[in-house]
């Protein structure tokens, strides 16, 4: 069989601490599958080339059998020339004393540039997934700026925190996190998100259980559950002293990897996708839904019947979003 022609993986932010997590992920065949060779290009500002001139190094040396070639620059046109998959990982941090406006509009600029370049320089069809913060927002921008990139094929990432809650009940049941699907995360990759695990399964010896019935504790999953996947984050800062790295790389891995490769029969995962009203969703958001991937296309899993605690939830991170959303346009005109 004749080898498969090598994808083009742009990584922005690319020497940066998810970057350096993320790069030997791909190059490793975690994302694309162990069959499919990569090149990578890397993107980074001018104050990070040296370091980003370090991480090439470090991949030629770590002597990658997938690995086709390294395109490392400070340059956005040349990082995304020829890109099938563009995984944003640069952004404007918040800093502090910083408000919401104020990242908004450091992060509207970047996208805006990085949008432009993919519109006029990435593959047809290259799939876009946005990890930099505000990511649903980040996103929406992105599609704002590159028309002739389908909506479909621009999302951002909510499978951290869909892991993130899968961690969690797999450490509550002390059950393998591997026999946990279908938990879902609504809405924003904020605080407000809304962690749902009304439609999650265990797989037991005596077959798939519903979460819900195994935990049989209400308390603890519409309270400390739901807040400690909503609070991770800031969590594993103040332990790390640095925000989560090598989990967000290996969630945009599983991102990737689903949506290209195919979700497994009777198991969804959340995506950050363009709503089109699902579930009473404004149209026009990038809200994080349950989808099943096949062919290189998800779809938002439908009929699940919602209960009015969860009503509640995803309509208040919808409103957040629908806030963003007026936020970056204004800082847009």
């Amino acid at each position: 069989m004749a080898a498969k022609e090598p994808m083009r993986v742009l990584v922005t932010g690319a020497a940066g601490q998810i970057g350096y997590a993320l790069v030997p992920m791909i190059a490793r065949g975690v994302m694309l599958g162990a069959d499919q060779p990569v090149i990578l290009h890397m993107l980074d500002i001018e104050f990070a080339a040296e370091a980003l001139k370090g991480v090439k190094m470090e991949l030629i040396d770590a002597a990658f059998p997938l690995l086709k070639g390294v395109v490392a620059t400070t340059d956005v046109v040349e990082a995304c020339t020829g890109v099938n998959v563009a995984v944003m990982v640069g952004g404007f941090p918040r800093k502090e004393g910083m408000e919401r406006k104020d990242v908004m509009t450091k992060n509207v600029s970047i996208y805006k540039a990085q949008a432009s370049a993919l519109e006029a320089h990435a593959a047809p069809n290259c799939k876009v997934l946005v990890v930099a913060n505000p990511a649903n927002t980040n996103a929406l921008i992105l599609k704002e700026f590159a028309p002739s990139i389908p909506e479909k094929n621009i999302s951002c990432l909510t499978r951290l925190d869909h892991n993130r809650a899968l961690g969690q009940i797999s450490e509550r049941l002390g059950v393998q996190v591997s026999d946990v699907k279908n938990a879902i995360i609504w809405g924003n990759h904020s605080s407000s998100q809304y962690p749902d695990v009304n439609h999650a399964t265990v797989k037991t010896p005596s077959g798939e259980k519903p979460v819900l019935e195994l935990v049989q504790d209400d308390e603890w999953l519409n309270g400390e559950f739901i807040a400690t996947v909503q609070q991770r984050g800031a969590a594993i800062i103040k332990a790390r002293k640095l925000s989560s790295a090598l989990s967000a790389a290996s969630s945009a891995c599983d991102h990737i990897r689903d949506w290209v490769l195919g979700t497994a029969e009777g198991t969804f995962v959340s995506m950050g996708v363009y709503s089109d009203g699902s579930y009473g969703v404004p149209a026009g958001l990038i809200y994080s839904f349950p989808v099943t991937c096949s062919g290189g296309e998800w779809t938002i899993v439908q009929g699940l019947p919602i209960d009015e605690f969860s009503r509640k939830k995803m309509d208040a991170t919808a409103q957040e979003l629908s806030e963003e959303k007026a936020l970056a346009y204004s800082c847009l005109a």
